[in-house]
């Protein structure tokens, strides 16, 4: 449905930016620990005091990708992390052929 809308042209600005994933927000350290279970890799870490200005908390809302595409996440973490690291390792350059 998402799809559906965005190709039929109901949008008539240049670009409109939606919010994807859980709808829960994820610490650092869990995202560490889903990107080695993905990889298969220990990621080395340094635990450092938070500095002054860090935010204790940022989130992103996917209420609008929700309500107006229609759109709800169909996987967790661990699976997108999972997916994100075997593109990377079969696209080396990205969306490019070479450097």
């Amino acid at each position: 449905m998402a799809n559906k809308k965005l190709r039929l042209g109901q949008y008539r600005i240049c670009c409109i930016a939606y919010n994807l994933g859980t709808g829960s927000g994820k610490s650092v350290l869990e995202m560490v620990a889903a990107f080695e279970k993905a990889s298969g890799k220990k990621i080395p870490i340094k635990l450092c005091p938070r500095r002054p200005g860090d935010a204790t908390a940022v989130y992103a809302s996917t209420e609008k990708a929700q309500k107006e595409l229609g759109r709800k996440e169909k996987y967790g973490i661990t699976e997108m992390c999972r997916d994100q690291w075997k593109w990377a390792r079969n696209n080396l350059w990205g969306y490019q052929s070479k450097p």
